[in-house]
């Protein structure tokens, strides 16, 4: 299976792939998401590691059944041919009503075939009151008109 763009990314490929995972994970479709990582993917994601596809799964399924109301932005920050990193910012609230904002970077390495096959995040957690939430778009993809982070000044 083939999960274009491939690399080697050009600033213009390497943004498409940003966009396409950010919309992915945006679905929270913990199922579809994980397709987009080779099988025997290897992720670290603040202190949980991933070993392969359906440690992915488990994981994303997990995640968002604890973060409510998930919104995702991603932003390229660099890239290589087989690499891109990106900052991200997304707002969610846990079961009790509370808002957080958290933000992070991730390192992401590419196989031949466009899946990911290494992916390191570092992700830090900022309460936030409701009033201040800056992700108002209805739940799944972030409208195109909807400022990035850069824009939102984030």
């Amino acid at each position: 299976m083939s999960r274009p763009p491939l690399p080697p990314f050009t600033r213009e490929t390497a943004i498409q792939k940003v966009r396409l995972a950010e919309d992915g994970w945006n679905s929270r479709d913990a199922s579809k998401v994980a397709t987009a990582y080779t099988l025997d993917t290897k992720w670290r994601n603040r202190a949980d590691f991933v070993t392969n596809r359906d440690e992915a799964e488990a994981f994303l399924s997990g995640k968002w059944v604890r973060e409510n109301e998930y919104r995702l932005i991603k932003e390229l920050w660099a890239f290589t041919d087989n690499r891109i990193a990106v900052r991200y910012a997304y707002e969610w609230r846990d079961d009790s009503g509370n808002w957080f904002r958290s933000y992070g970077n991730e390192n992401w390495e590419f196989a031949e075939d466009g899946l990911m096959q290494n992916r390191h995040a570092s992700i830090n957690d900022l309460p936030i009151r409701e009033e201040d939430r800056l992700f108002h778009w209805p739940l799944g993809r972030r409208p195109d008109d909807h400022p990035g982070l850069s824009d939102l000044g984030l």
